[in-house]
């Protein structure tokens, strides 16, 4: 029993970065942007963030610090992407490597270390110990004593499943990402949209990498995200882009990730139980594309004729102006 209270707790800690970095991603994801920078913008958050809270003993001065790396990375990310018309795959690959090497460097510079540096000047997230909840056996473990960002993540699925799904802002989001043109006949500018969608996902990636930083560890180790920008993409791609769905899908991941983790205690060699999670989702995302063949919808639902698509797009228009 203690072993399934544990990996259910493991479950939720490991969730909550992947979690969070979808959630950025879903913004991006309607707005039609292919955002693979996701892992460059979590790691280059977990710098920062461990830095700000060594230099100014504060873990909220790193929390901050965390965010604006993950800004940083994003304005460069949506300069070139939106604006210059860059690839983005290509510039996504770029900032990736530059966040790895960058972080590396950084790491190697400004704290004479490698491979990784803690201090006890490194303030932690603080942790939230629920009323009630947290003295009840079994489930008291799994939900209270958490760092305090976990329970801000889960009530950011929430927020942002509502700021996407019944705003005007989100109708302008999605609409930017379906039929530019729309939105820019009615005086909004798509391109602005889709710089700011970017710019809130490089937000939340940061504090994604925040997370793993000052939440999850206490420290900061050379590539720390450790794919986890890749697996958030793929559970968005897996829940096509719905907060509350990426809230389970998070969830699916980190269970795997805590099982992982309890098979180290066998006989089995560390690096294949590392590899736990990635095959769970790589399984997942064949019988996504599985299921994507059979249907008889295009990507983004039921096909439509043309003048359905008209009709939709003249009343698309209305609402967003």
């Amino acid at each position: 029993m203690h072993l399934v209270i544990e990996m259910l707790r493991s479950s939720v800690l490991a969730a909550t970065p992947v979690l969070l970095a979808g959630l950025g991603g879903t913004y991006t994801y309607y707005a039609n942007v292919f955002n693979i920078a996701m892992e460059g913008m979590m790691l280059i958050g977990a710098f920062t963030a461990v830095a700000g809270s060594y230099l100014a003993g504060s873990w909220v001065v790193g929390v901050l610090a965390g965010m604006a790396g993950g800004l940083a990375a994003a304005l460069v990310f949506a300069v070139f992407a939106v604006y210059l018309r860059t690839d983005e795959f290509v510039t996504g690959t770029a900032i990736n490597m530059l966040a790895l090497g960058g972080t590396t460097y950084a790491l190697r510079q400004m704290f004479r270390v490698k491979g990784a540096f803690m201090s006890p000047r490194i303030q932690a997230i603080p942790r939230i110990r629920i009323p009630l909840i947290g003295g009840l056996p079994g489930i008291g473990p799994i939900l209270s004593g958490h760092p305090f960002l976990v329970y801000v993540t889960l009530a950011l699925a929430i927020l942002i499943e509502w700021h996407i799904f019944r705003t005007r802002y989100g109708l302008r989001l999605r609409a930017a990402g379906e039929d530019p043109r729309a939105v820019d006949s009615v005086g909004v500018s798509s391109d602005r949209i889709r710089a700011q969608a970017i710019l809130i996902s490089g937000a939340l990636c940061g504090l994604a990498g925040v997370y793993l930083s000052l939440g999850y560890v206490t420290l900061f180790a050379e590539n720390m995200s450790n794919g986890r920008g890749w697996i958030a993409l793929a559970v968005i791609i897996l829940t096509r882009g719905r907060p509350l769905g990426l809230l389970t899908m998070s969830l699916v991941f980190g269970f795997f990730d805590g099982l992982g983790l309890s098979l180290q205690s066998t006989k089995i060699p560390p690096q294949f139980t590392q590899m736990v999670p990635y095959i769970a989702t790589i399984a997942a995302l064949y019988l996504y594309s599985r299921e994507k063949r059979q249907a008889p919808s295009g990507p983004n639902g039921p096909t439509v004729s043309s003048g359905q698509a008209g009709q939709q797009a003249e009343q698309q228009a209305g609402q967003i102006g």
